[in-house]
């Protein structure tokens, strides 16, 4: 389908078709026109505690504890063009948002620390906000395009993550937004989190719920293929669901935009979600992994040439 002169791309059969404008712009809003997404997770606040966010200076900048700092990268990355939304916690985006609204935000419904291991009880994460609190944040000027929803595959309680994601992705698809979700196996029945198959099955519920986008892990090797070839099964298994790979922990940055550039060229993906290997940095440095990945993800970028831009040459 082709909107106001935009190249083709799927509408789901749940946005209505006087909203098909809005969800093609909020689309090419969260991808910089790309149909690719480069995502900024920004929601490990929560879900990491303050782990990701400060050492003592060791090897997180100071900076970085102050949850300003997110905005500040997406914002900076935002008007150079090289982040497609920057996802956070409702709560998060309403104190921050009014000083950046026209970054493009993806509104994160539910979350939980990593506290709670799975030895002691397998893992739920259930909505804090619907659609009227991610409304209210539109109506006060904010740039919201999609939704976020995290379901924890193999949990004891996966029917009430994946009842409640599915409701918010069609309510989502209903004012024109996107929904992206978060797809992980974890619980006393997955006993590998990494397991390709795993992965592949979760990334195919993620297409079954009607999710745009699937974030999930690098799935380990299956026998006789790479990583980056084992992702690719995932890939194939969501279909018209774009799958993104989580960008993981920390990694050299030569390391990391490799990894990036296999999940893209060599599995298909529709992009990354990426948190640490841009926020554990200065502003600076930053914006210039955002753009470096940019570049990979919907530029066809080598990785040297992705490490010419985040070593600024």
């Amino acid at each position: 389908m082709s909107v106001n002169g935009m190249s083709d791309y799927h509408i789901p059969a749940d946005v209505p078709d006087d909203l098909a404008d809005t969800y093609l712009e909020n689309l090419m809003a969260a991808t910089c026109g790309t149909g690719s997404m480069n995502l900024f997770a920004c929601d490990q606040k929560i879900e990491h505690l303050n782990d990701d966010f400060y050492d003592g200076g060791d090897s997180i900048p100071l900076s970085s504890n102050d949850p300003g700092h997110l905005f500040e990268i997406g914002a900076q990355a935002h008007r150079e063009g090289t982040v497609g939304v920057l996802a956070a916690q409702g709560g998060l985006i309403s104190l921050y948002g009014r000083d950046h609204p026209d970054v493009p935000y993806l509104v994160k419904l539910n979350s939980k620390s990593h506290l709670v291991k799975t030895t002691q009880r397998d893992p739920i994460s259930l909505a804090m906000w619907d659609m009227d609190d991610v409304m209210s944040l539109v109506s006060n000027g904010l740039n919201v395009v999609g939704i976020g929803y995290t379901v924890y595959i193999g949990s004891e309680y996966e029917h009430e993550m994946m009842t409640e994601a599915a409701h918010f992705i069609r309510q989502a698809h209903e004012e024109g937004m996107i929904a992206v979700v978060w797809m992980y196996p974890r619980g006393k029945a997955v006993e590998d989190e990494k397991d390709p198959q795993l992965i592949s099955g979760a990334a195919g519920v993620a297409a079954c719920i009607g999710a745009d986008f699937a974030k999930v892990n690098y799935p380990r090797a299956w026998d006789g293929m790479t990583q980056p070839e084992s992702l690719k099964v995932a890939v194939e298994a969501a279909g018209r669901c774009g799958i993104i790979c989580s960008g993981g922990g920390s990694l050299p940055a030569r390391d990391f935009l490799q990894r990036l550039w296999d999940q893209i060229n060599v599995s298909g993906c529709k992009g990354a979600a990426t948190g640490r290997n841009i926020h554990q940095k200065s502003t600076d440095e930053a914006v210039r992994m955002t753009a470096a990945c940019h570049a990979i993800i919907s530029q066809g970028a080598s990785v040297d040439e992705a490490m010419d831009i985040f070593q600024g040459n």
